[in-house]
């Protein structure tokens, strides 16, 4: 009893040893309950889950910032999501954006700072990580010899950097002395071996030096122009053409499909496979368009500065690969026919082609980039085309003569799109500037502005197949509708959300019937929404990177093309 009395009376400071008559014993003391964390919790204070999404009282900043009370989970599987912000993703970090703008400045003034991957604190502050167990990054002996001291805190003189600034500094001179030695200078005084006037400029050698190393890094102007004249055009078929003198422009009759049809008049059906696969550009593929009417070829644009031509039906092979940007081609566009078509590239030019014989026939330029290209619709009108550009503007040009006859100027950022509604009356154009502005075709005023303050940039816009209504990809993930008459105001009742397209101009595609709406996403991914009820009817994984256009075929009930940054075009079934 006297060793069991003993056992149970062992005080909390550690193991205690007492004597019995059958020999020694030791009690231990078992902690069923450690320290978890918490020292600096405050009964006041009101705590929230990490997982809370909304919270029905103020808190401060402050304690909403603080890290996670307690031990982590070892059961969870910790999962990053996908996106968490409208733009993407961000992890939640601890410091507030005064601690980093403190370290910031002491690490520019004192050559040191505290290590930010440590978030633990010990005795008086110190810290345990860092460069050699010290806490602090950049130069360690100053911090240590400081104290790590920042900017706010007090350090002895002569611990100051630039202490002998004062000593540096030229004497003031003599008030009474105006010109000369020991003229007066007073606060204008610089420093000793201080460069001024002429001097401050770079010798010569400095300035030889710096065009050494500039000729070495810079590529000559031609490197990006290729000049008109000098473009090239290969033929990859077996013949351009056949036993009956046709090229591949001519239509194929030897089809079940009828490729001189009316779109729309069968009911389409989402794809649910991928029967063919494109790949010849060597980088990615910025767009591509169905050849109008037959559709029986596609033509791509790629960040290789090539176009290609390819052939839907038979082999289904490239047939034309046109080569005369010197960078990479961002839009094509087909003229009414089909017989030509004008390619927009980062090299400020917009050129135009001939379908048959690859050839370019002119080329355009105002020393902007031209992010968009668009032929007048009008049968009559086959010879102006409108330009979107990186300066704001958006210019008409004359194929006859060459020449600019028409400037639009009112947005205040880059044009991305533009699209001709109302019988070809008007056109509809986005910019950077996050609003959308209609126009009087040749008239340079805007008839209809529309902005509003949730709204974001708009960089690609798809026209329904009833010419009633624009879809508008959003950055903030979302397909928004607009109306193509004449109040061109918002439908709040169409919204498609879902996909993550959030810094990319993913282009939307309607069905010919106009039934489904489809969109890639930055993951390789394309959706497809009723476009009636707005529900997601299919997603599937389509390329490796960004999807970045999808085409539907006018003819079939159930083909669409995709082309994607990875460099390859997919036809799916």
């Amino acid at each position: 009893m006297d060793s069991l009395n003993n056992y149970g009376s062992s005080d909390e400071e550690g193991p205690s040893t007492t004597n019995s008559s059958r020999g020694t014993s030791s009690a231990v003391k078992i902690n069923s309950a450690p320290d978890v964390g918490g020292e600096n919790t405050n009964a006041m204070r009101l705590y929230t889950a990490p997982t809370t999404t909304e919270v029905a009282v103020n808190i401060p900043y402050s304690d909403m910032m603080l890290p996670t009370l307690g031990p982590d989970n070892p059961f969870t599987q910790k999962k990053m999501a996908t996106q968490n912000v409208l733009t993407g993703h961000i992890e939640a970090e601890a410091m507030n954006e005064t601690d980093f703008r403190t370290q910031l400045r002491t690490f520019e003034s004192y050559g040191y700072a505290r290590d930010p991957s440590i978030s633990s604190t010990g005795v008086n502050g110190s810290i345990g990580g860092g460069i050699l167990g010290t806490g602090y990054i950049g130069d360690v002996n100053k911090a240590l010899e400081m104290g790590g001291a920042t900017i706010y805190d007090t350090v002895p003189k002569n611990m100051r950097p630039n202490q002998n600034m004062k000593e540096r500094r030229k004497a003031k001179g003599d008030p009474s002395v105006l010109e000369g030695d020991n003229a007066y200078l007073g606060p204008w005084a610089g420093y000793d071996n201080e460069k001024i006037g002429k001097a401050a400029r770079p010798t010569d050698e400095e300035m030889e030096f710096v065009s050494a190393m500039h000729a070495k890094t810079r590529q000559p102007k031609t490197a990006g122009e290729i000049p008109f004249g000098e473009e090239k055009t290969t033929f990859h078929g077996a013949a351009e053409r056949d036993y009956l003198g046709r090229t591949y422009m001519a239509v194929p009759q030897d089809l079940d499909v009828n490729l001189l049809g009316e779109p729309g008049t069968q009911a389409s059906f989402i794809p649910k496979r991928c029967i063919h696969t494109w790949s010849g550009h060597t980088r990615g593929v910025s767009a591509i368009r169905f050849l109008p009417k037959s559709a029986h070829l596609l033509l791509s644009a790629g960040m290789d500065n090539k176009i290609k031509i390819w052939d839907v039906y038979h082999d289904r092979e490239c047939l034309r690969t046109m080569m005369g940007h010197g960078k990479a081609v961002r839009d094509i566009t087909f003229s009414n026919d089909g017989r030509r078509f004008l390619s927009a590239s980062y090299d400020k030019t917009v050129k135009l082609w001939d379908t048959e014989t690859g050839k370019c026939i002119k080329s355009f330029t105002t020393g902007k980039i031209p992010y968009t290209v668009k032929f007048n619709p009008d049968e009559d009108k086959q010879h102006i085309f409108l330009a979107g550009c990186a300066d704001k503007k958006i210019v008409q040009f004359d194929i006859n003569t060459g020449e600019v006859t028409q400037e639009y100027d009112q947005h205040l950022g880059a044009v991305n799109t533009l699209t001709f509604v109302d019988d070809n009356r008007r056109f509809i154009s986005t910019s950077d500037d996050k609003t959308l502005r209609a126009w009087e075709f040749d008239i340079p005023v805007v008839i209809k502005y529309v902005a509003e303050p949730d709204m974001h940039s708009m960089p690609a816009v798809a026209l329904h197949p009833n010419r009633k209504w624009l879809a508008c990809t959003s950055l903030d993930n979302q397909i928004l509708v607009f109306g193509a008459r004449d109040r061109f105001r918002q439908n709040r009742k169409k919204r498609f959300a879902g996909h993550t397209v959030a810094g990319y101009a993913c282009q939307p595609g309607f069905s010919p019937d106009g039934r489904f709406i489809s969109s890639g996403d930055a993951d390789g991914n394309v959706w497809c929404w009723d476009w009636k009820t707005c529900r997601i009817i299919k997603k599937f994984k389509a390329h490796d990177k960004v999807v970045i256009n999808t085409e539907w075929h006018p003819h079939e009930t159930s083909k669409m093309a995709t082309c994607s940054w990875d460099g390859t075009i997919k036809y799916w079934d």
